[in-house]
């Protein structure tokens, strides 16, 4: 298991019950999560909560603010001592808040191995929500960030994150469309990527209604991406949240796809985030990446 342990201005306060109790800036959140199955350890600190995200019957859900929250608000996570990463807090009705704290890991990676790379690197970022990753990449100064998301509004949010960052003097292209589409493109106009990053949804629709099915479209899609990848690539991440495919699986498939006739090593697993105050981790989702470093 890989750990996002090094945040500042996050924090899993509690979890149990079948949610978390986290610390998100200067606010203090309460939202459902599947993977806690175990009871509260700490009754006495629930209540006292900025915002709470309640389920509906119905599907979805909706946040009942206890106090009032100056929204969006911004945090920052520090990639070392001298640089930080400045992201835009925006709690959404599908109980997220614009991004994946848990990912500050494979951030952490983006930024040390672009960093440390001795050559320009070119880095495609797909499905890439509000552009944590982006940022990353950006903030390394890769060559080119690609960024590649089928809905407008997170995209749009993508290009605030790179804003607020002071990115803008960086090439960082923002792309709506379906991944696999554009894929597809790049790969006629004989473009080349040095690293790639997704993040794919279990199920979804492209713009124009395309139809995503992780268990269907992810091992298409990643032969396809292939061949758009450099001769030597620095790394190719995957990150996944669905309970039906195990991070093996993922493993296996850069195994036959990626790592065929390169040098380099795949590894796999889960990525987790520290409950303070114990000795637990909450787990947030399965990883696989290839690195050449």
């Amino acid at each position: 298991m890989i750990i996002s342990d090094k945040w500042q201005d996050y924090k899993i306060l509690d979890a149990g019950d079948g949610e978390k109790l986290e610390r998100v800036g200067s606010y203090i959140l309460r939202r459902p999560d599947s993977q806690v199955i175990w009871k509260k350890t700490n009754e006495a600190i629930w209540d006292k909560v900025d915002a709470h995200y309640h389920r509906s019957n119905k599907g979805g859900g909706y946040w009942q603010y206890n106090k009032k929250i100056e929204s969006p608000w911004t945090i920052l996570y520090n990639v070392d001592k001298n640089r930080s990463l400045k992201f835009i807090i925006e709690p959404t009705g599908f109980k997220h808040i614009s991004i994946f704290p848990e990912q500050a890991v494979n951030w952490q990676f983006i930024y040390n191995s672009i960093t440390n790379s001795d050559r320009p690197i070119n880095v495609l970022n797909l499905f890439a929500y509000t552009g944590a990753a982006t940022v990353a990449s950006a903030l390394a100064n890769a060559n080119e960030v690609v960024h590649v998301d089928s809905a407008k509004k997170m995209v749009e949010l993508g290009k605030k994150n790179i804003d607020i960052n002071n990115l803008n003097s960086k090439k960082v292209r923002f792309i709506v469309d379906d991944v696999m589409k554009f894929v597809l493109r790049e790969g006629r106009r004989g473009r080349k990527y040095d690293a790639i990053i997704m993040d794919p949804p279990v199920y979804g629709r492209g713009p124009d209604g395309e139809l995503w099915q992780i268990e269907r479209s992810l091992s298409d899609l990643i032969y396809a991406c292939k061949e758009i990848l450099s001769e030597k690539p620095l790394f190719f991440i995957i990150n996944c949240y669905t309970t039906s495919i195990s991070h093996i699986s993922l493993k296996n498939i850069l195994d036959i796809s990626i790592m065929k006739d390169r040098a380099g090593f795949v590894e796999s697993g889960e990525i987790g985030i520290p409950i303070a105050n114990t000795n637990m981790l909450l787990p947030t989702g399965i990883y696989a990446r290839y690195s050449n470093i």
